[in-house]
């Protein structure tokens, strides 16, 4: 907070009209075995401040890992000097003062796990070595692997500005992930994985029932073939459906809107899915990934409802995409290590619903169960939307066998009106999530 409150003085003095600090500190550590043996183990530090400043209109970032006098010197210098070259930008200004939250605005979330600190990289290592061999020891069918791994990150960061705000966060995270490796009849390998990541290390799944998993979803791939093409209810799990949900958060971030690159833009308050969507940007859930006390400008933390029952009920602002669309900010400034300030999505989720995944693919005669997708086959100005997909074909209600290279597409904007199933098990691993939903149709293209 020092660093912040001396670059910001800094700046002001320097002819700064609007100066916003954002200093850095973190820690990450990443291990990965391969057959038992370790293949990667990296530990980094890092610290660095990010610097906004406004002179007039002219707006400029620049950024230092260089903590000592001369570099925070330099900073300063670069980016005044970068401010006046640049061209005014008449929507440019950080947030009203009033709007800025103190102390007493901020939410407790415990997003900081103070026992993060002994997962040092032998322990890591471990739980990496017990993950993996539990995957290779489920089943003999289970012939090789692309390993396990796990990540550690610890951090915290300042942010002081030239308008009032001062304020402090700080947050840890832990993934472990496993990859396992089986072969079908003719050869052809066949991938699984399954994994884990929470805000607390004692919350982290076991880990040999984590390779467990994985094993268990890498053999259901066995005998995995085309199907024949055509229009089905294509079911989608929880790891396909949030990158569904990923393509709805690009499409009702402020910036994609204001630049017209959006098929959602012009259509707050209309009809843009199907009335089992409801979908929230919320910050405020404890110990949840995405979750954090203010914005990137200082702005509290608040829950949005994006899309109510169907309805697009906001789109996703900071004060400058505010300013461009006559909206006040919903308090979803991001701030970058390099001391811009952009738009994003905290903790952004399809509300679940009440009947469990398996009823809803209980009640499916003849589908098709999504668990990955490839490619990157989206319009977000159209919104067409062709991936392609891997599964398992649903007959009579239940999964049937491994269904591989097959495409599926549909519009974004029919997709989410032909959703008529939403489950229960929504997982807050990542801060993007999704329970289990089903399509009502979708063209499925294959042999």
């Amino acid at each position: 907070m020092r660093l912040g409150d001396e670059i910001v003085a800094r700046a002001v003095e320097g002819g700064a009209s609007v100066a916003e600090a954002s200093v850095r500190e973190g820690a990450h550590l990443s291990v990965k075995v391969r057959l038992g043996e370790p293949e990667l183990v990296e530990e980094a530090g890092s610290r660095a401040i990010g610097l906004r400043v406004m002179v007039g209109q002219q707006v400029a970032v620049s950024y230092t890992s260089d903590l000592t006098e001369a570099g925070r010197a330099r900073l300063v210098e670069d980016a005044l000097e970068l401010a006046q070259l640049s061209e005014p930008d008449p929507f440019a200004g950080g947030p009203e003062p009033e709007l800025l939250s103190g102390e007493s605005d901020w939410v407790a979330l415990d997003t900081y796990d103070p026992d993060m600190g002994s997962l040092t990289a032998g322990r890591a290592l471990e739980l990496a070595v017990r993950a993996e061999k539990a995957a290779r020891d489920y089943d003999p069918r289970i012939v090789n692997s692309e390993g396990a791994s796990v990540s550690r990150a610890v951090g915290g960061s300042a942010l002081v500005t030239s308008g009032g705000f001062r304020g402090y966060t700080e947050g840890t995270y832990v993934s472990l992930v496993v990859n396992p490796l089986t072969e079908d009849s003719d050869g052809k390998k066949r991938r699984g994985f399954h994994w884990s990541a929470r805000r607390y290390l004692a919350e982290l799944d076991d880990e040999v029932e984590i390779g467990r998993e994985a094993a268990r979803r890498t053999l259901r791939k066995l005998g995995a073939r085309k199907i024949e093409s055509a229009e089905m209810p294509v079911i989608f799990d929880p790891d396909a459906g949030r990158a569904i949900l990923g393509l709805v958060a690009s499409c009702v971030n402020g910036s994609s809107i204001w630049r017209k690159s959006s098929y959602l833009a012009g259509r707050l308050g209309s009809t843009v899915a199907s009335p089992l969507v409801t979908i929230v940007d919320d910050p405020l859930i404890n110990r949840a990934p995405g979750s954090r006390r203010f914005d990137g400008e200082g702005l509290a933390s608040r829950r949005n409802l994006v899309v109510d029952q169907g309805v697009l009920a906001s789109y996703l602002l900071d004060s400058y995409g505010g300013r461009k669309l006559g909206m006040p900010s919903t308090a979803s400034a991001s701030r970058g290590s390099s001391g811009g300030v952009g738009i994003s999505t905290t903790n952004f989720i399809l509300q679940p619903g009440e009947e469990s995944a398996e009823a809803l693919i209980a009640r499916t005669p003849r589908g098709l169960y999504v668990t990955e997708m490839m490619g990157f086959g989206f319009n977000a100005v159209t919104g067409d939307f062709s991936r392609g997909a891997s599964g398992f074909l649903i007959e009579d209600g239940a999964l049937g066998h491994a269904v591989s290279e097959v495409t599926i597409s549909l519009n974004l904007d029919q997709l989410l009106a032909r959703i008529d199933g939403v489950a229960s098990d929504l997982d807050l691993r990542t801060s993007i999530a999704a329970p289990t939903f089903r399509v009502s149709a979708m063209t499925v293209a294959g042999r």
